[in-house]
């Protein structure tokens, strides 16, 4: 396992499972991450576990697994690919596009504020 500190507050935690993990291979895992630290400030742990399974086909032999540990419930996704270098580059998309959708849900409950009611009595939408 290898932890990389993104900045002062943000980790990357980069682990290998039935794989080697060679200096280049994680500083490709850094330099895409990177972009998901700079997208969303409130991350506060990265975790991504690349994993080789001989017994799996071709296609499908390099899986990674990432999880986004940010103020909130956290974010998981997983991928699989022929290289390693494709499937940390997939999950990177993926993860990208639930930050995307978390961003884009705030925003619009931000903009959208719902009247609340307490105990029956209904109150007016807050500006």
């Amino acid at each position: 396992m290898n932890r990389i500190t993104a900045s002062n507050s943000q980790d990357l935690i980069v682990s290998g499972i039935h794989l080697d993990l060679t200096p280049s291979l994680k500083t490709y895992v850094h330099e895409k991450t990177a972009r998901l630290f700079r997208h969303e400030m409130h991350i506060l742990r990265m975790r991504v576990e690349l994993e080789c399974d001989n017994r799996q086909s071709v296609s499908s032999r390099f899986s990674a697994k990432g999880r986004i540990e940010i103020n909130g419930p956290d974010l998981n996704a997983a991928v699989s690919a022929d290289e390693c270098h494709k499937a940390v580059a997939l999950l990177v998309a993926k993860l990208d596009g639930l930050l995307r959708r978390r961003a884009r849900l705030h925003k619009f409950k931000r903009n959208h504020p719902r009247a609340v009611e307490i105990g029956g009595i209904a109150l007016p939408k807050t500006a």
